[in-house]
This record gives C-alpha cells, structure tokens and sequence, in this order.
C-alpha cells in the first residue's frame, strides 16, 4: 500500500479552475492508483517553493512518495521582464542569466528539504503556458527555458524521476485558462503520476522524464 502526497502550487491545486462537476487533479489521481494506495493534496494554488516547507510540516506520517510541482508562480513574479526593453542581445541573456541563478538557489533549497523525509521524491518542470497572442506565447516559452534547465538539472545530479508537464500539457484543452490545468489537463498529469509512483524503480537513483503517451 502507498500514500502519494503532492505538494507545490496550482497545478495540483486546481479545483477553483475548472466547473464543480470536473473533478480536481486530486480526485483523478485517486482513481488511477492501485485501490490499497491513496493520496493526499498538500499542494496550495498561488504557492512558491519558500512555501513548500510548510506543506511538508502538514504530510501524513505514512506518506510513501512525495510528488513537486512547483516554480511556476515564482516565474510569473518576473513576466514584467517580457515587456522590458534592452540594448543588446547580451543584455537579454544577462537577465535571464540571473534569473536562472536566484530560481536555482531557491529550487535546490526547497529539494533539499523535501529529501530530508527520505522518500521516493518526483520533481515537475514548469510547463508551457498557453497564451492566445502568439508572441507572448513564444515570449514566455523563451523565457521559462532558464528555469526548466535548473529543474532538470537538480533532478539529474540527485537521481530522481522528472513529469516533463511540457510534454504532458500539449494542447488547448489541457488548460483551463492560460497557465492552470483543466480537468483534462488533470487527468494526463494523474496518469502520469500513477505511472512514476508504480512503476519508476526508486532505489536505483536513476533520472527518467516521463510525458503523457496516448493509448494506441
């Protein structure tokens, strides 16, 4: 028997995106569990990695594998950054070169902390959000570049399985605005989930990304 718990922001958080008939990413990863095993959201909308101490404080004693998805609210602190001029292209990779490195020291503290419970531990990247003007779209994509390699990056140097929710996220209708998860967006991320707490080997400390793959 497991108990997943889920802690980061919004993207597990989602229940006051989508109608009251749909069913939050909680309630979908329940159903895609073994039936013995069970889930608990720790995850609150609007959280950003200083937060995610306080969700371990509140994890339940049996908690088998802790899953993050986390960082994206910390990047929309700085979307003001998209709209700012600059004199070179230098100028631009300086910005974003900073960014990545005051993300990084906040990412690999909140790591940190949750491999202190010395569990099975899943990271999220950011996933694309999904802007109708298509250059802010491309503006943001860019943008989140920096933040997803320090999530990789993290995750490569301690072995642990990564839900790429780039690829898991894809289309229109996996969002329920756009940067939240719709139920539909919530239920390729729940399948995911199920895949990696059941079926990913944790003890080998070995690094995988895991995407959405539709059946047949």
């Amino acid at each position: 028997m497991g108990h997943v718990a889920l802690l980061g922001d919004s993207i597990f958080d989602n229940h006051a995106y989508i109608a009251p008939d749909e069913p939050p990413v909680i309630a979908q990863v329940r159903e895609r569990l073994p039936h013995d095993w069970k889930a608990t959201l720790l995850a609150v909308d609007g959280s950003v990695m200083s937060d995610v101490p306080g969700q371990l404080a509140r994890m339940p004693d049996d908690a088998s594998h802790i899953v993050v998805s986390v960082g994206g609210n910390d990047a929309l602190e700085h979307t003001d950054m998209l709209a700012e001029s600059a004199r070179s292209v230098a100028e631009v990779f300086e910005r974003v070169s900073a960014l990545g490195e005051a993300f990084e020291v906040e990412y690999r503290r909140m790591v940190e902390a949750v491999l202190r419970r010395r569990l099975p531990v899943a990271l999220c990247t950011i996933y694309y959000p999904a802007f109708p003007d298509p250059g802010i779209q491309r503006l943001a994509v860019a943008g989140l570049t920096a933040f997803n390699d320090v999530i990789l990056r993290v995750a490569g140097e301690a072995g642990l399985p990564v839900l790429d929710l780039r690829l898991i996220c894809t289309t229109p209708a996996d969002y329920a605005n756009p940067i939240e998860p719709s139920a539909q967006g919530g239920a390729k991320i729940a399948e995911v989930i199920g895949t990696v707490v059941t079926e990913h080997d944790f003890t080998k400390a070995r690094t995988a990304i895991f995407i959405y793959r539709r059946a047949g």
